[in-house]
């Protein structure tokens, strides 16, 4: 077994949208990703619309490196994702955007191989 070092610096891949990307990273057979948002950004708008879903259903795991952001559940339940937030979501519809003028930005540690596809 040899040490693998990666950096977000040379993704695997990068998939971008209005206001927002996901740079990918594999490595040991996990699929790791950094998600930037700018202002303005909403999942319904600017990744829904791109793969015709009104919801995300996509299950996340990850921590919130900077920026603002909340994700609303159908049950009406909104948690708000700040700096240093380690969050969970599970693979229930719900919407998320971003709150405020600074860029979000967050890690997915599960979930990123399967989102906006």
């Amino acid at each position: 077994m040899q040490t693998i070092l990666r950096r977000f610096d040379s993704p695997d891949e990068i998939r971008t949208f209005e206001k927002g990307r996901l740079e990918l990273i594999t490595i040991s057979g996990q699929t790791l990703g950094r998600a930037t948002y700018q202002s303005g950004w909403k999942w319904s708008e600017h990744v829904g619309r791109r793969v015709c879903a009104r919801r995300c259903t996509n299950e996340h795991l990850g921590i919130v490196l900077g920026g603002r952001a909340a994700a609303a559940f159908d049950d009406g339940r909104i948690v708000d994702l700040v700096p240093g937030t380690i969050f969970y979501i599970p693979p229930e519809e719900h919407d998320s955007w971003v709150v405020g003028d600074e860029p979000y930005v967050s890690l997915h540690l599960i979930g990123a191989a399967t989102y906006a596809t």
